[in-house]
């Protein structure tokens, strides 16, 4: 066996024990940031979705429903575009990206891609959980970054803080109050 060949063999199940390197900053983004850099804000319920090689890289396309729209104008349905996904026997995680699963239910502030469809605004910052109340039946939202270290511009420091059980109903009054902020700034 020639020598290059040798050594190749040897250093390969080192490759293995590698540490895995990540690495995803956010920046803290307040409602009003998030409503102005979104195209649109809606309530979605999310049906499925499908990971694809594109340009080198994967990425999931997800197909949702949209049960209320808050912001823009969108159809019953759209394509949610996210970094990341498994294709085959290969996954790529991008850490800071939501994750959806077939009648997960959230209020997402969408931005339109370049590639068709829209993606996240934020990723986890711009994605906020709804979930019922067994008790009482009342709706509460939950930001996805609220249990994700974000940095914090101001104090130059990481937070883990956001929005946590909100009645869905003064969550919509915020979005409303946010939205109209940002378009009287346009104007």
């Amino acid at each position: 066996m020639p020598t290059k060949m040798r050594i190749i063999l040897l250093l390969l199940p080192a490759l293995v024990f590698l540490p895995t390197i990540r690495a995803t900053t956010l920046a803290r983004l307040s409602l009003d940031q998030l409503a102005a850099g979104s195209d649109a804000v809606a309530r979605v319920r999310y049906a499925g979705a499908r990971s694809r090689w594109e340009n080198g890289s994967i990425w999931t396309v997800a197909e949702v429903e949209v049960l209320e729209t808050m912001k823009g104008h969108l159809p019953g349905e759209i394509a949610v575009r996210l970094p990341g996904g498994r294709v085959g026997h290969l996954t790529a995680i991008v850490d800071g990206t939501p994750k959806f699963n077939p009648g997960d239910e959230a209020v997402v502030f969408l931005q339109l891609s370049s590639a068709g469809g829209f993606t996240v605004a934020g990723w986890v910052e711009g994605t906020f959980r709804i979930s019922h109340d067994p008790r009482n039946g009342r709706e509460t939202v939950t930001q996805d970054s609220s249990a994700f270290a974000v940095f914090d511009r101001a104090s130059r420091t990481f937070r883990t803080e956001g929005i946590r059980r909100m009645p869905i109903e003064e969550f919509r009054a915020r979005i409303a109050a946010s939205v109209a902020r940002s378009q009287e700034k346009t104007r």
